[in-house]
């Protein structure tokens, strides 16, 4: 009985083995597992109201996610003739969950830096956006029109994340320890233990949206970070054998205009 118990666990850690090194088939009605955040707003956030946006989180009953990666989402699989599933996890864990089997692709306003493609496949871009500082209203920062504005003060980022890396460009700046989420680093500039914190655009205008007491900067020109190509756009992160699923979804993101990629993360900042 126990070699017959061996046997058959040897089978099936074989048979388990064997699926999580195959290729994703792109084929209608295939299942098209997607991994973010669900608390990257305008990207991506967690609501109890259901609307023509949203999508159902995988395991949490009741719970859905709207925002601009989820109409991404919805928009390749039904390009693709995919069925959409959306599963919520934290950031550092995403690639991971990806290399894991866990998530087919990641569409969660991630960079496709090149750091990350060392492990991980990146389509062409979906969105393409600017870098500021989210102070106070009452800040002296907020009259700050340069990075040398900025010296000295006490700067914090997400955990992961390229706004981390881009804090040491400050001249004098205290380099905090990055935090794990938004809602963090929204409460450490509200409570003064950070002055400022980096953001995309479309975060910091969603984040300043629901607080009055928190503006951005954003600076024109030369004046601010120093960005390559990388820095400055999103794209979905793939695992490296799936080239079919790659090509595939570049193809429906090359008929997306920007015109349209605009619309989009607008309703999604009106929705939020």
């Amino acid at each position: 009985m126990k070699r017959l118990f061996f046997v058959l666990f040897v089978l099936l850690a074989l048979t388990l083995s064997a699926c999580s090194t195959s290729s994703y088939e792109v084929e209608e009605g295939n299942t098209l597992v997607v991994g973010l955040e669900a608390a990257y707003a305008p990207y991506n956030w967690t609501t109890q109201t259901q609307n023509a946006f949203t999508v159902p989180l995988s395991g949490q009953p009741g719970a859905f996610v709207d925002g601009y990666d989820v109409v991404v989402a919805r928009h390749i699989a039904e390009e693709l003739g995919l069925v959409l599933e959306i599963k919520a996890i934290e950031w550092d864990g995403l690639i991971p969950a990806l290399q894991a089997g866990q998530i087919d692709v990641i569409i969660a306003g991630m960079s496709p830096t090149s750091e990350r493609a060392k492990t991980v496949n990146f389509s062409t871009e979906y969105y393409r956006a600017q870098q500021v500082m989210v102070v106070r209203t009452d800040s002296n920062y907020a009259s700050a029109t340069t990075l040398a504005g900025f010296t000295g003060a006490k700067v914090v980022a997400q955990l992961g994340t390229l706004q981390d890396d881009l804090i040491d460009q400050i001249p004098n700046v205290v380099h905090q320890t990055p935090l794990d989420s938004y809602n963090a680093l929204t409460n450490a500039v509200l409570s003064g233990v950070a002055d400022a914190f980096i953001a995309e655009l479309p975060v910091a205008m969603s984040i300043v949206q629901s607080n009055s007491n928190l503006t951005f900067v954003n600076f024109a020109g030369s004046n601010g970070f120093t960005l390559s190509e990388e820095d400055v756009t999103t794209a979905v992160a793939l695992r490296k054998r799936d080239t079919a699923l790659l090509e595939a979804i570049n193809g429906v993101l090359a008929n997306i205009s920007a015109e349209t990629k605009d619309a989009w993360m607008l309703a999604a900042l009106n929705r939020q």
